[in-house]
């Protein structure tokens, strides 16, 4: 039902996890809110709704962490390679300043 594996690629794409993401995240947000504050002041609807909202972003996070890791490592990777690049470049200006 709920994809856990994914490519880079196949994560970079709009599928229904992320509509599940975009209708629970705000959901989350409220619950939370609102249960915390009222349970500041007592009242067991607070409560019911903290617990409610800790359940549903727990949930939240299942659904939408492995494709946010899956681009983060694609990232990650092209980064390393950058500053790879861009350490070979530094290093040869400066050889190149040291000969002058």
């Amino acid at each position: 039902m709920i994809r856990r594996k994914w490519s880079a690629n196949e994560a970079d794409e709009w599928t229904k996890e992320d509509w599940i993401a975009i209708v629970l995240s705000p959901l989350c947000y409220v619950l939370v809110t609102i249960g915390a504050a009222l349970s500041i002041l007592l009242q067991m609807s607070g409560y019911i709704m903290l617990a409610i909202g800790i359940v549903m972003t727990v949930l939240l996070h299942l659904v939408i962490d492995p494709k946010l890791k899956a681009i983060s490592k694609e990232y990650e990777t092209k980064q390393q390679g950058y500053l790879r690049e861009l350490e070979a470049k530094v290093r040869w200006k400066s050889v190149d300043e040291k000969a002058s």
